[in-house]
């Protein structure tokens, strides 16, 4: 798969991306957005994380759901795949490269699937969003946290014309992506939040 503009960076960080300040963030986003999962989503018996960077989200889901029989990981960048693959401490967790868009998993197949900080990242969002639906059994949960506000209305002008960065334009997605309710959690700093959507 040939790395586009958004994924060549992640690939090339990947050895270095839960190090310094950036990683402390990262990891800081991951916990509270373990916390909302865990909250809303009661004991799911299969988790995947569309993004999943070097896996460590679901490396803390791991040590919090001791009765979870799998827990995987999807990533387009392959050098992020790999640091998750080898810091993989728990035999239920799996990661592959792949996209959003094309998830390559049966329908109705996960009771949760968790997004941080990735969604602002896919080529499609409406597409990823409905692949993200497709995978989630009746009543199962998504979990999305990323860049939302309205200041950052303004760089829909330009550089991110058509993604969604507002809770309005991600709230229509998940909606016409096939999500009966979305409620809004305030995740870190003023601009990340989270969408809790349940199909």
């Amino acid at each position: 798969m040939p790395l586009d503009r958004d994924v060549q960076p992640f690939h090339d960080r990947a050895p270095i991306y839960e190090s310094g300040w950036r990683g402390r963030m990262h990891h800081d986003i991951a916990e509270r957005t373990v916390d909302i999962a865990l909250a809303v989503g009661g004991t799911p018996r299969r988790v995947l994380d569309v993004g999943c960077g070097t896996g460590v989200l679901l490396r803390l889901l791991a040590g919090r759901l001791a009765d979870c029989q799998e827990l995987v990981g999807i990533d387009a960048a392959a050098g992020m795949i790999g640091v998750a693959q080898t810091l993989a401490d728990d035999p239920r967790l799996g990661f592959s490269t792949g996209m959003a868009e094309h998830l390559p998993y049966p329908d109705g197949h996960f009771d949760l699937v968790v997004t941080t900080t990735s969604f602002d990242h896919w080529k499609d969002q409406n597409a990823g969003l409905r692949e993200c639906a497709r995978v989630i059994v009746p009543g199962g949960h998504l979990v999305l946290s990323d860049l939302f506000s309205l200041w950052l209305a303004p760089t829909l002008v330009f550089g991110h014309r058509g993604h969604a960065r507002t809770k309005r334009r991600a709230t229509t997605l998940l909606e016409a992506a096939g999500f009966r309710t979305v409620t809004w959690h305030r995740l870190y700093q003023l601009i990340i939040a989270t969408a809790v959507a349940t199909k």
